[in-house]
């Protein structure tokens, strides 16, 4: 447990980063620039590396479509839900998405290493791979309704770059197509830095944040999703599957940690409240803290 808060510590560290660097050159650091460059230039390394971090067998490919399937399960009714609780379209995607959007990378990834080893890093892998689908696909598409009408959200989603890079990487993992070290380690390089952009983005939002401009119920609303509701139904989904207990409670972490990054990437593409969006990642973030006390111990007793 000692090791997971270290590295979530680390993990904040970049994200004081880009907040200091937004504080001391203001206007010059331009959060929907970095935007650009993370989501049109990086995140398709972030995707193609991942793919090379491990070979697919048929078994693996299970636990990403019961992931997906939980998300689809529950993300009808939360966008009839949304229509009831929200007159504003910027509020209602921003709910209808954000909780289901969450950081199985930067935080899924090692949290699942330090609580389950890492024979759990072959299903956090396509977990999060499985969360880019989510992110570019549903994501920019909810997003996008905030602002755009539906034919121009559709086009956003074909404008992503990291979903062709996807199909890409996926043919070159199926059908074993050797990578040169140098190759695998031009893609590492551009991963590390999309991830870390990332991290530094959020710092960049962060500042001049004003956390009682959130309105208290979309903050009420996304963060009893993230951290109960989904939690909830994902075990319950879970226990009518066959997975192996160890299985389950991988995908049961990754469906409990915190709003992903990527949201501000959305959020600011497609001018969709990103400040608030960004409050609502922070509060999450900081929510998670004592939260992992709760998920250990659920892990070590019900899965472990």
């Amino acid at each position: 447990m000692i090791e997971t808060l270290f590295s979530l510590v680390f993990v904040y560290v970049f994200i004081f980063l880009g907040y200091l660097a937004k504080r001391i050159f203001k206007e010059d650091m331009n959060p929907k620039t970095l935007t650009l460059f993370s989501v049109y230039f990086l995140q398709p390394f972030v995707t193609v590396w991942g793919f090379s971090t491990a070979k697919l067998h048929t078994e693996h490919l299970f636990v990403p479509l019961i992931y997906l399937g939980i998300i689809f399960a529950l993300l009808l009714p939360t966008l009839l839900i949304a229509k009831m609780l929200f007159a504003d379209a910027k509020e209602r995607a921003i709910f209808s998405i954000a909780g289901f959007v969450g950081n199985t990378g930067n935080i899924g990834i090692p949290l699942g290493i330090a609580l389950f080893g890492e024979q759990s890093v072959i299903y956090t892998t396509l977990i999060n791979i499985a969360n880019v689908f989510v992110v570019y696909i549903i994501g920019v598409y909810i997003y996008s309704r905030g602002s755009f009408d539906i034919k121009r959200s559709l086009l956003n989603i074909v404008k992503i770059p990291i979903i062709p890079a996807s199909f890409v990487a996926f043919v070159i993992n199926i059908y074993n197509i050797p990578l040169s070290p140098s190759i695998q380690e031009f893609f590492k390089m551009g991963a590390y830095g999309g991830i870390v952009l990332q991290l530094f983005l959020l710092g960049t939002f962060l500042h001049g944040i004003r956390l009682q401009e959130l309105r208290p119920k979309l903050f009420v609303g996304t963060i009893s999703q993230k951290f109960i509701i989904i939690p909830v139904a994902a075990a319950l989904i879970l226990s009518l599957t066959s997975l192996p207990l160890f299985v389950q409670g991988v995908v049961f972490m990754e469906m409990m940690v915190p709003i992903a990054i990527a949201n501000i990437n959305l959020a600011s593409l497609y001018d969709c409240r990103p400040k608030e969006v960004t409050s609502l990642i922070l509060l999450s973030t900081l929510l998670f803290i004592p939260l992992l006390f709760v998920l250990s111990y659920v892990i070590n007793f019900y899965y472990l």
